[in-house]
């Protein structure tokens, strides 16, 4: 291994064109700073596409939020709830500002789809909105089966 390295480094030494001086060795071949650049010329980075988050829990699944407006938001998914009747509520992490129901295409236990869209304004600028989609329990009017999803 010393061997090899010696004689590397007097090739390295003994180059008089215009490649780089430096260089590493790798498996024993040696690797210029020329041949990275060429390397790394050839293959361009693909542009990124951003990528739909969705929500799910027990209850909900496929839950996706699209910003369509400046306080307007699109909701799609699926759920599974008794009657086909769930509630949502917007909050700000203080209070409740916004709240209402919507409709499964179909109650549990088929998954029924859902698609509705929210008008909601932040009260205080540093705030963060957050969209708690639920089931009603039957018993007593508790929520249940709770998905929150952070509203950007």
């Amino acid at each position: 291994m010393k061997l090899r390295l010696l004689i590397a480094l007097i090739i390295m030494v003994s180059c008089k064109n215009n490649e780089p001086k430096s260089a590493s060795i790798k498996n024993d071949t040696l690797i210029t700073h020329k041949d990275v650049n060429q390397i790394a010329n050839k293959t361009k980075p693909q542009p990124v596409k951003p990528i739909s988050k969705t929500y799910s829990n027990k209850r909900f699944k496929d839950v996706t939020v699209q910003r369509i407006g400046e306080n307007k938001f699109l909701i799609r998914g699926q759920g599974q709830i008794f009657e086909a009747s769930f509630n949502w509520t917007v909050e700000d992490g203080h209070e409740e500002l916004y709240k209402g129901f919507q409709m499964t295409e179909a109650g549990a236990p088929e998954w029924g789809k859902f698609e509705f869209t929210i008008d909601a304004k932040k009260k205080r600028e540093n705030s963060t909105l957050i969209l708690i989609l639920f089931e009603s329990s039957v018993r007593d009017g508790s929520r249940q089966y709770q998905l929150p999803i952070v509203l950007k």
